[in-house]
């Protein structure tokens, strides 16, 4: 791992700055060198970076979403596993954070997406299945329920996946799903049906699987 010598020297982000005629230069010097050391995947250097800009990131994130704390930390989250992906160097502090910004709201966008997408498909899902047979408080439902429904979307076969996918994510109408499978709608209902009960049964049975331990 290539390391950035006396980067906690070099790189005062959270330290007194210099006279302001010298700040810019400075500042310049202080961004490029921690995000070439960054971009080299120097651990100190990215410690350096989270102390100064996790809870600055935070609150911009708290802002755009309204106040909303949940959605700003999931965002964060995955801004931050972006910034480790895509780092590169920056010659200043404005470019840098403009940058930052991007991927915060970038992940913020995906991520809503991503709960829209599953809590949409969850909504419907739920109308075929049993009920009383979660004991768990609604919002930890959900979630497991989400993420059980990924799962075994993703173990479905290709054919039967798309169909869900296009019924309950694309939100085509079933006339547009038959046609585009030159089929009728009484047997793209049939295998909806059939492909729900098969989600349903995965589901269930996982769920009980688990309180059985």
């Amino acid at each position: 791992m290539v390391k950035c010598d006396s980067l906690e020297e070099n790189i005062q982000i959270s330290c007194p700055r210099p006279a302001a005629a010298d700040k810019p230069a400075r500042e310049t010097l202080e961004i490029a060198a921690l995000t070439r050391a960054m971009a080299a995947g120097d651990e100190t250097a990215y410690r350096l970076f989270y102390d100064a800009y996790f809870d600055r990131l935070l609150r911009y994130l708290l802002v755009v979403t309204g106040g909303n704390e949940e959605a700003a930390r999931e965002a964060l989250q995955l801004a931050l596993v972006r910034v480790v992906r895509h780092m590169k160097t920056f010659a200043s502090e404005e470019q840098f954070w403009s940058w930052l910004t991007v991927l915060a709201r970038s992940a913020l966008v995906d991520e809503s997406r991503k709960r829209r997408r599953y809590f949409a498909f969850l909504e419907r899902f739920t109308r075929h299945q049993e009920t009383g047979t979660v004991a768990m408080d609604d919002g930890e439902a959900d979630e497991r329920l989400c993420a059980l429904l990924e799962s075994k979307l993703t173990a479905l076969p290709a054919d039967e996946r798309q169909l869900v996918e296009q019924k309950y994510i694309l939100r085509q109408s079933v006339r547009e799903i038959a046609d585009g499978q030159q089929t009728t709608e009484k047997a793209v209902e049939s295998r909806l049906s059939r492909v729900r009960r098969k989600l349903k049964d995965a589901v269930l049975a996982e769920l009980k699987n688990e309180q059985s331990h």
